[in-house]
C-alpha cells in the first residue's frame, strides 16, 4: 500500500515528534522513507522553514534594505558562505532524522525554495505514496507571516497526509 514515504523536517521539535510514526508505518509496509529537508529562501533573512534562531543556535541574519548579505549572527558572509551554512545544516537534519528511523530503508535529500512548494513537487516527482509530517515546525511569529507549511502541504497534496503533534511538554 504504502512503497514511499515522504517525511519532510525541518529537525524542529514538531518534525521529531513525527519520526517514531514514520518508523512505524515504513516498517509495516517495508516502505522506502525518504527524508526531505528544504532550505528556505523566499526571504534573505528567514533560512530552515521558517522561524530563527533554530533550537541549536544556528541563526542567519541580514537586512534586505541594505544590500548587505548575511551569514551566521553576528559575523558578515557572502552569498556563498550563506548557501554553504544553510546546506550543511541542511544534510545535519536530514542525517539526524534518518538516524531517528532505525533500520528503516531512507533516502535523504535537500532541496531550496519555498518549502510546501518543494515538499509537494519532491512527492509528485518521487511517487511518493503517504506524507508524514509535524504539525508544528520552527514556527512563531513567522507562522502567521509565512503561513503554515504543514497546512499547505495538508491542502494541496495529491497523496494522504498524516500529521503529527508534538508533546505539549515539548512545544513548552
Amino acid at each position: 500500500m504504502y512503497d514511499n514515504i515522504l517525511y519532510p523536517t525541518d529537525g524542529s521539535d514538531g518534525s521529531k515528534a513525527a519520526a517514531a510514526h514514520v518508523r512505524e508505518l515504513a516498517s509495516a509496509f517495508d516502505a522506502t522513507v525518504h527524508v526531505l529537508s528544504v532550505i528556505d529562501t523566499r526571504h534573505v533573512a528567514i533560512g530552515m522553514s521558517g522561524g530563527f534562531p533554530a533550537d541549536d543556535g544556528f541563526a542567519l541574519s541580514s537586512d534586505p534594505s541594505s544590500g548587505a548579505e548575511g551569514g551566521t549572527v553576528g559575523e558578515p558572509a557572502d552569498g556563498d558562505e550563506r548557501q554553504s551554512a544553510l546546506r550543511d545544516r541542511g544534510e545535519a537534519v536530514v542525517e539526524e532524522a534518518s538516524g531517528a528511523l532505525g533500520d528503516v530503508e531512507a533516502v535523504t535529500v535537500v532541496e531550496s525554495g519555498n518549502p510546501h512548494v518543494e515538499i509537494l513537487e519532491y512527492a509528485d516527482e518521487n511517487d511518493i505514496d503517504l506524507v508524514v509530517m509535524g504539525t508544528h515546525g520552527r514556527t512563531g511569529v513567522d507562522r502567521y507571516l509565512l503561513g503554515s507549511v504543514t497546512e499547505k502541504v495538508v491542502r494541496t497534496a495529491d497523496p494522504p497526509v498524516v500529521t503529527v503533534r508534538a508533546d505539549e511538554s515539548a512545544r513548552e
